[in-house]
């Protein structure tokens, strides 16, 4: 058999771990067999062949790991529960001050109160949910 093929069947088994265990450096490794393959299949002897493999391998792994890695670090936080309801806006339904009152929040009612007790917003009013304090939202204008 020519070595082509055998660079071939190395790059598919390199690439049966990679579905398997979803680590992307198999399938960098399974490149480099491909690269292997294509350097045999221009007539290239073992020595260029391996050379070949072990470049394309370690370029793509140096390249592609740490775009990988940063591109997992820039996705946003997704927030659920209470805490998606911080930052949103609200409207008053009865009147909100330091002691306490009503607002609707996300199509519920809600207790709350004010972040700073000397205001005060009347029915109608919309107002911006700083925290969740239990099943308080603390609200300001």
């Amino acid at each position: 058999m020519d070595a082509w093929i055998w660079w071939l069947i190395a790059a598919v088994g390199l690439g049966i771990p990679l579905v398997l265990t979803a680590m992307p450096e198999f399938g960098m490794l399974a490149m480099g067999g491909v690269a292997g393959a294509v350097t045999a299949g221009l007539g290239g002897g073992m020595v260029p062949q391996v050379l070949v493999f072990a470049v394309v391998s370690s370029a793509l792994i140096a390249v592609v790991q740490p775009i990988a890695r940063r591109s997992r670090r820039q996705h946003p936080k997704l927030s659920s529960g209470v805490d998606a309801l911080t930052g949103r806006q609200a409207t008053v339904l009865e009147r909100v001050d330091g002691q306490g009152g009503r607002i609707k929040l996300a199509g519920e009612v809600w207790s709350a109160r004010a972040l700073d007790t000397g205001e005060a917003y009347e029915p109608g009013a919309q107002v911006d949910v700083v925290e969740i304090d239990g099943a308080t939202a603390v609200v300001m204008r």
